[in-house]
């Protein structure tokens, strides 16, 4: 199995766990975690930034003593937009689960940690089409590079089945801006319904890195360089849940020479 891939833990607790030291990188972490009504999740940001995105399900929200509320409102990521949670470093958090939670923790280094807590509602967020014909789908952004944060970029896509996705094949693995920005990446997928698979290839240039994956429900893979497409089978759409930062916060991506042209077919 590909070191970049982690396979999906049943049942409920802290089901994913990705850090700089055990990606091998510097700048993301991700957690999942899935909790039944009644269960409570928690944690401390540290020295880091976190954005919390309710996946799926309801939760009673604090940070720092402060109740922010009853947050969350789809039972699946494939239904409307996500509710989420912005903090910077050095806060408490905690979420008391309402219904069935699925809750993400993005996160990565906070070079200020002077932004306020923020509570980012479905109505805040962005959302476009990309692509054309089967390279169609569609991207929602959580915690773009226009709203305020220190590293962190957060972004949901879901791509319908027989779509390709992160298509044609694009890196961001050099710090050499304005033409490319370096971001460390995972994937969080989820399949509709969720015994399908999909497909993601992560590979360079050189090939020193070329590593093709069978994506399964709840699966994580990590993306430390390299170009890193998507393809969803026919009858299964995929959803992914993105993690992004490096050391400078901007999205500058380089395409593969080689398909570049069918940005323009």
């Amino acid at each position: 199995m590909s070191k970049l891939l982690l396979k999906a833990k049943a049942g409920t607790g802290h089901v994913a766990h990705v850090t700089p030291e055990s990606a091998g990188w510097t700048y993301v972490g991700f957690d999942l975690h899935r909790a039944t009504a009644g269960q409570t999740i928690a944690g401390r940001s540290g020295d880091k930034e976190v954005c919390l995105v309710f996946v799926t399900g309801k939760g009673f929200t604090q940070v720092n003593g402060h109740d922010l509320g009853l947050l969350g409102e789809r039972m699946s990521p494939f239904e409307g937009k996500p509710w989420s949670v912005y903090m910077p470093a050095n806060c408490d958090w905690s979420v008391v689960a309402d219904t069935a939670l699925e809750l993400a923790v993005c996160s990565a280094p906070s070079f200020g940690g002077d932004l306020p807590v923020r509570v980012i509602a479905p109505d805040d967020l962005g959302q476009e089409t990309r692509g054309k014909g089967t390279n169609t789908r569609y991207v929602t952004n959580i915690l773009p590079e226009g709203e305020p944060a220190d590293s962190l970029l957060v972004v949901e896509v879901i791509t319908p089945g027989g779509h390709t996705s992160s298509y044609p094949p694009h890196k961001h693995d050099q710090d050499n801006l304005p033409a490319e920005s370096y971001l460390e990446e995972t994937y969080y997928h989820r399949l509709n319904p969720p015994q399908g698979f999909a497909f993601q290839r992560v590979y360079t240039d050189d090939r020193s890195l070329d590593e093709a994956m069978a994506i399964e429900d709840g699966d994580v893979v990590m993306v430390p360089k390299g170009y890193h497409p998507c393809a969803a089978c026919h009858g299964y759409d995929l959803y992914y849940l993105n993690v992004m930062a490096g050391p400078k916060r901007t999205w500058k991506f380089h395409n593969a020479p080689e398909h570049e042209w069918l940005m323009k077919s």
